[in-house]
């Protein structure tokens, strides 16, 4: 069991509908330390790629991606969910759908941030159904630039968005990858790195 793994055992609260409470540690309150662990992770796993720039969606993802940014000592670029009057005109926009929130968002980066010299890192701390990746990715082709990996904290292996991801040719990887949960016992189980290798893909 990895570091985030037994992190997410001893803080995390799983409520029914397949819900992961993290609020404790990763997207409410932060444990900075946890953070610069994910960080160096995500950076050992990405390191040679030619990262230039990483690319998030606000909000919770802000925070993961910075701290990985540090290590790389690149920019951070994160989408915005609203227009607002301070936003450039020339945007490139996608749309995203929250599996938490059950909501659909324009998100928009401004183009003068991402261009095709970028090689980008794609972060984010929750991976379900990959619709906000899909957008992310999306935005990435607009600009002409290359999607060099996807980090992701946590992603719910048994909903679509890993397999969608893996599928379309993009390098994922996820520090925790839950497997199953139980509301009513709290129990969370993980795949194992061997589990994640023998995964068929189809």
């Amino acid at each position: 069991m990895n570091f985030l793994e037994e992190k997410i055992c001893k803080e995390g609260v799983v409520r029914a509908g397949n819900v992961l409470k993290v609020d404790a540690f990763l997207n409410h309150r932060l444990d900075m330390e946890l953070l610069d662990q994910m960080g160096e992770e995500f950076f050992r796993r990405f390191q040679g790629k030619g990262i230039n720039k990483i690319l998030t969606i606000e909000a919770s993802g802000i925070a993961i991606a910075c701290a990985t940014a540090r290590f790389f000592r690149v920019p951070v670029v994160f989408a915005k969910k609203s227009k607002s009057i301070n936003l450039d005109a020339d945007l490139l926009v996608a749309e995203v759908e929250s599996f938490t929130h059950k909501t659909k968002n324009q998100v928009v980066v401004s183009k003068k941030f991402l261009s095709a010299d970028d090689k980008v890192l794609i972060i984010d701390d929750f991976l379900a159904n990959g619709c906000a990746l899909q957008g992310l990715i999306s935005i990435v082709k607009a600009s002409g630039g290359s999607v060099a990996g996807i980090g992701i904290a946590i992603e719910k292996g048994f909903q679509v968005g890993g397999k969608t991801i893996r599928n379309l040719g993009y390098p994922l990887e996820s520090l925790a990858i839950v497997d199953g949960m139980d509301a009513e016992t709290g129990e969370i189980v993980f795949r194992t790195q061997e589990d994640e290798k023998n995964e068929v893909v189809g």
